[in-house]
């Protein structure tokens, strides 16, 4: 990966819908080489996919929440049948494996404090291996879909 390739990454962070040839234009390339990187980029898994951001609270999911997991057993089984039932909560945006104790924080958003309690009681406590649920609530989105740092 050169400089090129890193300006490329970094304008379709900023502007994900641009067209190819402003994205040519924009780190000085001609359209075929620029075609060329990009795909070459997506077909190496540097380039992940496309998608857009949307407003929580203006689709109705104004409640967000962050809770930290500790698992009963640590061995890798375990692990594995509570990572594959993460998956069938799509309230769950975002799910880390941490070092020592918690085990996983997972990022939630709901439409409100009862569709959260209802998704607690009914599918987080229900998930596999589950030792202890802690929840923290989140006041306000300070950075939110930050582009990476190139």
């Amino acid at each position: 990966m050169d400089r090129i390739d890193r300006k490329i990454l970094a304008e379709l962070q900023r502007d994900g819908r641009q067209s190819l040839t402003e994205l040519a234009e924009r780190v000085g390339l001609s359209l075929s080489p620029c075609h060329r990187r990009v795909r070459a980029m997506e077909e190496s898994g540097v380039i992940l996919g496309y998608r857009a951001y949307l407003s929580p609270t203006e689709l109705g999911l104004s409640f967000a929440a962050i809770v930290f997991v500790t698992l009963r057993e640590g061995h890798q089984q375990a692990v594995q049948a509570f990572e594959a039932a993460l998956p069938e909560i799509p309230q769950i945006l975002e799910a880390q494996r941490l070092f020592g104790d918690p085990d996983y924080m997972l990022r939630i958003v709901t439409r409100d404090l009862s569709a959260f309690q209802q998704l607690y009681d009914e599918h987080l406590a229900r998930l596999p291996n589950v030792q202890r649920l802690s929840s923290t609530l989140v006041m306000k989105q300070v950075i939110q879909g930050r582009a990476l740092p190139l």
